[in-house]
């Protein structure tokens, strides 16, 4: 029997146990927050067509074929450029299929930068505009995709176009 002044009385058997027990609490965190994001993005059910080349979209707008004469479209308004922390409107545009709504995620494609959503407010013939924004990064050059999503009768339909965005020195 251990008397109460014993030298290991309330101590951890195991000297590491709380510091792994905080890394794993972190762990579950860190994995549980990555779950999370994924599906807000709402994505697994998003027919997905890939981009027509070439696509810039710092130069001209960028479409997609999606199948059967339908196009999906989108364009950036920036003379200049897009760039980090600038208003950019935002058009997609939707030729051969009904649309009930459309949106625009900026995502970051080798860093996750969080959920940028862009809904857009529909117009005529197809066509959807609102406002955008590429939100900052400690990157000097950052790779980034816009997801463009349309609700239609058929279900949703997405495609998703590559840009850089260069950070400006002050």
């Amino acid at each position: 029997m251990s008397s109460p002044t014993s030298p290991d009385a309330g101590e951890p058997r195991f000297p590491g146990l709380r510091l792994m027990m905080l890394a794993t609490l972190l762990t579950l965190s860190v994995a549980l927050w990555y779950l999370l994001s994924h599906l807000v993005r709402g994505d697994p059910d998003v027919d997905w067509y890939f981009a027509t080349l070439p696509c810039d979209l710092h130069q001209a707008a960028c479409s997609a074929s999606l199948g059967d004469g339908r196009t999906l479209t989108l364009s950036v308004e920036a003379p200049r450029g897009i760039h980090a922390l600038e208003r950019l409107p935002l058009t997609v545009r939707v030729d051969g299929i009904e649309v009930r709504s459309a949106s625009v995620d900026f995502v970051g494609r080798d860093m996750d930068m969080g959920l940028h959503r862009f809904p857009l407010s529909k117009q005529d013939n197809g066509r959807f505009e609102g406002v955008g924004q590429v939100p900052i990064c400690t990157e000097s050059v950052m790779p980034w995709q816009a997801q463009v999503v349309v609700e239609t009768p058929e279900g949703r339909l997405g495609s998703r176009f590559d840009f850089t965005v260069e950070r400006s020195l002050p």
